[in-house]
């Protein structure tokens, strides 16, 4: 007896941050995904109630009014788990969008 596995794949366009100072200039004004160095998420400033993919998923399609051609920012520092910046793609990929940029934060040392 032969088995095998089928598996779908889907494809998503990721912009990888750049060292530049100024920021690129997108058509649609995009949602932004922050996650703090907890791995807490915000999606538009607005912070969610707990880090679970299906709360994200919920929240960026309540913001995205079914356009999944709208940019999507994920903004992250170097300390944030990279468990919930894989999330917040896995998260964008389950919707369909199909910009994705990944932002980075600058820690500031006092």
């Amino acid at each position: 007896m032969v088995s095998t596995i089928f598996t779908r794949e889907s494809h998503m366009v990721i912009k990888l941050p750049e060292d530049s100072p100024e920021a690129s200039s997108l058509e649609k004004s995009p949602i932004e995904i922050s996650i703090s160095s907890s791995g807490e998420y915000a999606v538009n400033q607005v912070g969610l109630v707990n880090a679970r993919l299906d709360t994200l998923v919920s929240a960026l399609e309540k913001v995205n009014d079914g356009d999944r051609t709208q940019p999507l920012v994920i903004s992250a520092d170097a300390s944030t788990p990279h468990q919930a910046v894989v999330t917040a793609m896995d998260a964008a990929g389950q919707i369909g969008f199909s910009a994705l940029s990944i932002s980075t934060k600058n820690i500031v040392e006092d």
